[in-house]
């Protein structure tokens, strides 16, 4: 995708702060960090979201959950993470690659969601 911010990242047409780069998957520091630790996994195939997954893509969503616990615990998250997906427009996607989110690096992170 020639316009994707991610994919540009991914060809280093943007710089990033890389936390891990193999030959399907990247992490990076989140530009905008919601946490002490906030950075993004992503596969470097691009993928919209979530809900364009097929099956032909289970090794590498696999791989990438197999990685965010040692990333994380790698960035100082001992005690526990968070990994958010947001899928599509309600769910809050902004960058449409699928990403996961993995936040952490407080006592305890907020709610995810108040009750209005």
């Amino acid at each position: 995708m020639d316009n994707c911010i991610f994919c540009k990242i991914i060809r280093k047409e943007i710089p990033c702060n890389k936390i891990y780069e193999d030959e399907n998957i990247l992490a990076f520091n989140d530009i905008n960090p919601a946490a002490p630790v906030h950075f993004l996994l992503i596969p470097k195939l691009h993928i919209d979201s979530l809900t364009d997954i097929q099956d032909n893509h289970q090794s590498l969503l696999g791989k990438m959950l197999l990685l965010a616990p040692n990333l994380a615990k790698e960035q100082g998250c001992e005690d526990g993470f968070r990994t958010i997906i947001n899928t599509g427009r309600v769910g809050g996607q902004e960058v449409f690659h699928l990403h996961f989110h993995i936040i952490g690096g407080r006592e305890r992170l907020p709610a995810m969601i108040h009750q209005g």
